[in-house]
């Protein structure tokens, strides 16, 4: 399985950045990030100078979003639902699209806090992240009235 390093990500995120100015041809990995990075035009200034990403220790602002770790919960959001893994994410997801006046954006950002709630859970406990109690999260959200 490929691990990225936060430098290697950082590094895509400013690439996909430079090409979507330039013009320049994409991966199709590429393409998708482009599309989220066009809806955080707050994040063009931290994605224009790649050295300068990776130097910058976002947990010294917690008042700040890492832009980095953002656009990556985006793209891990747009996989599973492609996958439908965990089972029943693509689903949830839409149904919280509909539900929300944002839409897919808007959809993403409600399924990015179940998701981190996840993580966090399972770096906690030590235990493998549990995606039914994920997928479960994000389609309450969807319920809500």
């Amino acid at each position: 399985m490929f691990q990225p390093s936060q430098a290697d990500v950082r590094r895509f995120f400013c690439g996909v950045r430079s090409k979507m100015l330039t013009q320049a041809p994409m991966e199709a990995i590429e393409t998708l990030a482009s599309l989220w990075i066009e809806e955080h035009p707050e994040y063009f200034a931290d994605l224009a100078d790649a050295e300068a990403a990776i130097a910058r220790n976002y947990d010294l602002t917690p008042e700040r979003t890492n832009p980095f770790l953002h656009l990556s919960m985006h793209l891990s959001i747009s996989e599973q639902c492609s996958i439908d893994q965990p089972r029943g994410i693509r689903q949830a997801v839409e149904l919280l699209s509909k539900r929300l006046d944002g839409g897919l954006h808007d959809a993403h950002h409600a399924a990015m806090e179940c998701l981190g709630q996840m993580l966090a859970d399972s770096q906690r406990s030590g235990l493998p992240p549990d995606g039914a109690t994920y997928v479960a999260a994000v389609q309450r959200r969807a319920t809500r009235d």
